[in-house]
């Protein structure tokens, strides 16, 4: 009796609060995970550095935050329904505990799989914004980026064959300062992006595997099949691109 009376103290005082504080400590972990990624992005300068790291940190560090909301929610979940655990007894107590950590699994399974999906779209959208910012050359003045066109004029031998080629589909932005000739090249390799799905309209669907159907010759262009998966609706596809011959690859 004694110690039902202790335990039912330690729930009115103790146990509310401890359950308040930690949720409280969770939600400032997620707003300070936010504020952290946020300030190592704008500590970086240069804008394709932090394209780079936006692409390679963003959705992990959201994930991060967001799975500290559910630690949190779950905690507070843990002082609802104080009064009824007290007037029916201490096995609701562990009804309660047992109900609010099924909850948390399930959240956790559902956000993950709910920012796996839709968050992409907004880092995809971040990102182009990056990549299209004006550059500065070293001078202070605004540089130009220059069109696929362009570009060759700017890119050497091997360069050029690696964008041209179609394998693991690089890309290469060039940034001209007109007044003083400075060039800055950036090389962005999209095979690493998801992009949307034909089927599912998801940012998922990404290549899992190249495989060159066709070699090049000397005169004759060769094929790669791309094999495209999303990895939330299952829809496969392959698509092929042709892949320059090797006199064209040659300066």
């Amino acid at each position: 009796m004694k110690e039902s009376k202790e335990f039912e103290l330690f729930l009115q005082t103790d146990w509310n609060l401890y359950m308040q504080v930690g949720a409280a400590i969770c939600v400032v972990i997620a707003i300070l995970i936010l504020l952290y990624h946020e300030f190592q992005v704008m500590k970086i300068k240069d804008y394709k550095e932090k394209y780079d790291y936006v692409n390679l940190n963003e959705v992990r560090f959201f994930w991060y935050a967001v799975l500290s909301i559910v630690i949190a929610a779950g905690i507070y979940a843990n002082t609802l329904a104080t009064e009824k655990i007290l007037s029916h007894g201490i096995l609701w107590f562990y009804v309660r505990l047992f109900i609010t950590i099924s909850f948390m699994v399930i959240g956790y399974f559902v956000l993950y799989s709910m920012v796996r999906i839709y968050y992409p779209r907004s880092v995809e959208k971040r990102l182009v914004k990056l990549r299209s910012k004006p550059r500065f050359s070293p001078a202070g003045n605004e540089m130009r980026r220059l069109s696929e066109e362009e570009e060759d004029a700017h890119l050497d031998a091997s360069q050029i064959a690696e964008e041209a080629s179609g394998i693991h589909s690089v890309d290469y932005d060039v940034w001209l300062d007109e007044k003083t000739g400075y060039k800055k090249i950036e090389k962005y390799e999209s095979y690493l992006h998801a992009e949307q799905c034909p089927d599912c309209g998801f940012y998922t669907f990404k290549i899992t595997k190249e495989v060159v159907a066709e070699k090049p010759t000397e005169t004759q262009p060769g094929i790669l099949v791309k094999h495209y998966v999303c990895s939330y609706c299952n829809h496969r596809e392959a698509r092929e691109t042709k892949l320059s011959s090797l006199s064209k690859n040659v300066a």
